[in-house]
């Protein structure tokens, strides 16, 4: 594989980028879709990008292309990018018949316990579940990643972490995104001295647009994990570093929580929406199971009648994603601690009961409970799709959950800790920080997976990837990529068009209609008169997505401009 070590960055042929302001992406964003026949990478940024198409350019399959990318924005994107976090991974073989599964979500350390995220009172903390060491759950994204590559690769793990030592080892030029962030998020990172010495020079001043930003203890930290395999993370001197932190902080994680943590393989949720077979992710997420759920729902409705963000069309998303995510908050969970009714949730069924609960005007929250399936007894992520030539697709989405996650550098490592432990219901009723509700089928417990949002997702058509793609956005994840589908099926829009389109958003709690800049006022209106609480606040995700035209063989690509998508082809 060719080595990648490039400090400066020439943007290339085929890069989609558009306005970077979030309230004017109707006005200025690209809406002709990038296409090439050779294999399609999006992601987040430009560099790791340019690294997933070179590892295709150099005979790599879409998974090799995937593991690299993943490191890579580790680096250079270390407000999401992770090797601290963990995600979850969907693969469709060309020579295989299902979807495959890899769930690398972090796990609660074995001395977690339910109520240790409340206070005296007996109220949650957020501090304590957000902001301290007890935040962090057992990181899967380097065992996650290796995994992948065993299953899927072809080439090695030191050739996949390569350009991620080369861009941490000899740095990266900045830019302009990169320096806002760490200004954004200066007060929490600089609380830590390990992390302020990571991203910020010395003296404290921040690093600006055109400097050169190196990471040589993380560079050393992936340099071991190159040459010893996932061992040198779990078991070896990087555990050693991150059991000394928590132990001088009241965190939890020990090296034999380290040592303990395994990636899973497990089986995608499936569905199908009009004539074509949607495949997302399994719980411990829960938008595969939410996104089939509401397309069951859509299925339907004539949506392609009543117009593309139409009262109507917008009403009767709203009113089934409210139905969704009330079912979320009893239901879904870890399934290796819970009972998940993934069939009965997922079933064409149930769909039609909840279909006869909505009318014409909205149904207030409060009088939406979660209903009965089937066979029942009881905001910094980011996103990447590739399609190589062979066409093998990776959908990937992982996280540390907040951006920069909790703020804490493990000193010595140089990457940053989750604070993932937030997503767990620290008190049954009780919202966490993106406002969804859980109920004790998320409760903490030692070695559990908290519930995720995220939802990576192929869907075919006739047996073949006919569209990569997923989002960050915390509970806005599911609606997010929910849209996509809608948009490219249902409305008939090109790639761009779909994934640029002013987006919407219920999850039952709080009883809002959230919507993005650039809904008509007639609409609004309209929305209001048949009962929602309109809210308009900002952009909602960031779906960085590929379109397969499987006859002609031409891949279309869709950076989202949300935040400055990247897509790139190789011809």
């Amino acid at each position: 594989m060719k080595r990648f070590a490039c400090p400066v960055l020439a943007v290339a042929l085929n890069i989609t980028t558009a306005s970077a302001d979030p309230l004017a992406l109707d006005a200025n964003a690209i809406v002709r879709p990038v296409t090439a026949s050779g294999g399609m990478v999006v992601t987040s940024e430009p560099i790791a990008t340019r690294i997933g198409v070179d590892v295709l350019r150099d005979g790599g399959n879409a998974v090799d292309a995937a593991v690299t990318i993943g490191f890579a924005l580790a680096v250079v994107r270390p407000r999401a990018g992770n090797i601290g976090g963990g995600g979850f991974m969907l693969i469709k073989r060309r020579d295989g018949e299902r979807v495959e599964v890899i769930d690398y979500r972090e796990t609660a350390p074995a001395a977690a316990h339910r109520d240790m995220f409340l206070d005296a009172d007996g109220n949650a903390d957020p501090q304590k579940s957000r902001f301290s060491h007890l935040s962090a759950g057992v990181p899967g994204t380097v065992a996650g990643l290796a995994l992948a590559l065993e299953q899927a690769g072809t080439i090695s793990l030191g050739d996949a972490l390569r350009p991620a030592i080369d861009l941490a080892e000899n740095g990266f030029i900045v830019s302009g995104q990169f320096a806002g962030n760490t200004k954004a998020y200066e007060k929490r990172l600089k609380q830590w001295p390990a992390s302020a010495a990571v991203f910020f020079k010395a003296g404290g001043a921040p690093y600006e647009a055109g400097d050169v930003f190196r990471q040589p203890q993380l560079a050393g930290t992936l340099r071991a994990i190159a040459e010893n395999g996932p061992s040198a993370f779990y078991e070896g001197e990087t555990a050693t570093l991150i059991e000394r932190e928590m132990r001088a902080h009241g965190g939890l994680i020990t090296r034999a929580d380290m040592a303990a943590y395994q990636p899973r393989m497990r089986h995608a949720v499936h569905g199908t929406y009009r004539s074509y077979d949607v495949y997302s992710m399994s719980p411990p997420s829960s938008g595969g199971v939410h996104i089939v759920q509401i397309l069951n729902i859509l299925d339907g409705f004539d949506l392609a009648a009543a117009g593309h963000n139409s009262a109507q069309s917008i009403h009767w998303m709203a009113e089934a994603m409210k139905r969704a995510y009330a079912d979320r908050s009893v239901y879904l969970g870890d399934p290796d601690f819970a009972n998940v009714p993934v069939a009965g949730l997922t079933a064409k069924d149930y769909a039609e009961v909840l279909r006869r609960g909505i009318t014409d005007t909205a149904t207030p929250s409060q009088e939406i409970k979660a209903g009965t399936p089937p066979g029942w007894e009881s905001d910094e992520t980011t996103h990447f799709s590739i399609v190589d030539r062979h066409d093998n697709a990776v959908s990937n989405t992982y996280t540390i959950n907040f951006g920069f996650g909790s703020g804490i550098v493990v000193p010595g490592t140089g990457f940053l800790l989750n604070n993932e432990m937030d997503d767990f219901s620290a008190k049954p009723g009780v919202p966490n920080a993106y406002g969804l509700i859980g109920g004790t089928a998320n409760a903490v417990a030692p070695n559990k997976r908290m519930l995720s949002s995220m939802s990576p997702t192929i869907v075919l058509k006739d047996g073949e990837p006919f569209l990569v793609t997923g989002s960050p956005g915390g509970s806005r994840i599911i609606t997010t990529t929910l849209q996509v589908i809608v948009n490219v099926i249902d409305f008939d829009m090109n790639l761009q068009e779909a994934v640029n389109a002013p987006r919407v958003h219920h999850q039952w709690l709080p009883d809002e209609l959230r919507l993005e800049h650039g809904i008509s006022a007639d609409t609004v209106a309209l929305l209001k008169f048949k009962g929602h609480g309109v809210k308009e606040k900002s952009v909602m995700g960031a779906a960085n997505s590929i379109l397969v035209d499987v006859g002609r063989r031409i891949f279309h690509g869709a950076g989202d401009p949300r935040r400055g998508g990247v897509a790139l082809g190789l011809d």
